[in-house]
C-alpha cells in the first residue's frame, strides 16, 4: 500500500511524475532506483486538476472523479516500483491545485532528485520531449533527471556516468556527477568541447594560434576537474577535451553513458526563461537519461 499523505515528504526524497503513461511508467522505474541508491524515499506525484482551457465548468464531482482516477494509478504504479526496488518507502501525492509541470516545479524545490519522462497522456507522439517535460526542465529549481526512450528497450548497465563541463559554474553538475558515480559504483566520464573561433570563408587559424586554444581548454578543463577530484579519490574518471560542436559530442559521448550530467545556465528572454542551446539539444538526442543541473538564474 501507498502512504497517500497529504503533504508532501520530507526534504531530500526523489519525486516523479506519473500520469500512468508508458512514459511516466520508464520514469518511475528510473526514479526508484535512484531513491533506492540514496536510501530514501519515492514520492509519485500526480496533478489532478482539468484543463485551465476547459470550456465545460468542472464541479466538484468531476474533481472527485479525477482524484479516484489519480489514486487508482498511483495505487498500481507503487506496487510497480516496490516490485522493482523491494523495501523502498513510496509515497503518493494528488495534487488538485497545480498542472502538473507547475506542481513538479514546486516539489523540485525540496526534492534531491526530480524525475520527469519525455512525454506523458494527451502529448504528440512526434514530441522529443512534450511540454511538461519542457516546462519542468526550463524551470526546475533542483536535479531533473529527465528519463527518454533510451529506457523502452533496457540495455546491461554500462558504468559510466558522462559529465559535460564548460567553465568553472559547472562544478556543481560535476560535483553531481562525481556522486552519481559513487552510488551506482560507476566511472565517470568528464568531457570539455569546444570551438574555434570561426574564421571568414575559408580561412584558417594559424597552427600555432590552434595549439594555443588546444592548450588553453586543456588547462581549463583541469583546473574545474583536479578540485573536485580530490574530493572523490575512490572514483575512477577520467577527463578529456575535444574540439568540436558541444552539443554534438555530449550526445555522441551519451552512448556509451548510463547517464549524462549537464549544467544548466538560464537566460532571462522576453519569452521568459529558456535554455541555452547545448542543454536543449542535449535533452531531445541523448542516447541515456540526462540530469539538468540548474545554476542560480541572472
Amino acid at each position: 500500500m501507498n502512504d497517500r499523505s497529504a503533504a508532501p515528504a520530507a526534504e531530500g526524497r526523489v519525486v516523479v511524475g506519473v500520469d500512468g503513461s508508458e512514459s511516466s511508467l520508464r520514469a518511475l522505474d528510473m526514479a526508484a532506483e535512484e531513491a533506492g541508491r540514496r536510501n530514501t524515499t519515492l514520492e509519485m506525484l500526480f496533478s489532478a486538476v482539468w484543463p485551465r482551457r476547459s470550456r465545460v465548468p468542472v464541479t466538484d464531482a468531476d474533481t472527485e472523479r479525477m482524484r479516484v482516477a489519480a489514486g487508482a494509478v498511483l495505487d498500481e504504479a507503487g506496487q510497480r516500483a516496490h516490485e522493482h526496488v523491494p523495501g523502498l518507502r513510496v509515497v503518493a501525492h494528488i495534487d488538485t491545485e497545480s498542472l502538473a509541470a507547475d506542481a513538479l516545479v514546486k516539489a523540485s524545490r525540496t526534492a534531491a532528485v526530480t524525475v520527469v519522462g519525455t512525454r506523458g497522456h494527451g502529448g504528440f507522439a512526434g514530441l522529443l520531449v512534450g511540454s511538461v517535460g519542457l516546462r519542468v526542465a526550463t524551470h526546475c529549481e533542483g536535479p531533473l533527471l529527465v528519463v527518454g526512450d533510451s529506457r523502452v528497450d533496457p540495455h546491461p548497465e554500462r558504468g559510466s556516468v558522462l559529465v559535460g563541463v564548460h567553465k568553472e559554474r559547472d562544478v556543481p553538475a560535476l560535483r553531481f556527477g562525481f556522486e552519481e558515480a559513487v552510488r551506482r559504483g560507476a566511472s565517470l566520464r568528464v568531457l570539455h568541447a569546444w570551438n574555434q573561433p570561426r574564421m571568414p570563408g575559408r580561412l584558417q587559424l594559424p597552427p600555432s594560434e590552434a595549439r594555443k586554444a588546444h592548450e588553453a581548454a586543456t588547462k581549463q578543463l583541469h583546473e574545474i576537474v583536479d578540485p573536485v577530484a580530490k574530493e572523490h579519490a575512490d572514483v575512477e574518471f577520467s577527463a578529456d577535451e575535444q574540439h568540436g560542436s558541444p552539443a554534438a559530442t555530449l550526445i555522441e559521448a551519451s552512448r556509451a553513458a548510463d547517464l549524462a550530467v549537464i549544467a544548466v545556465h538560464r537566460r532571462q528572454r522576453r519569452l521568459g526563461l529558456q535554455l541555452g542551446t547545448v542543454a536543449h539539444a542535449v535533452l531531445h538526442h541523448a542516447h541515456c537519461p540526462v540530469v539538468l543541473l540548474p545554476s542560480p538564474v541572472r
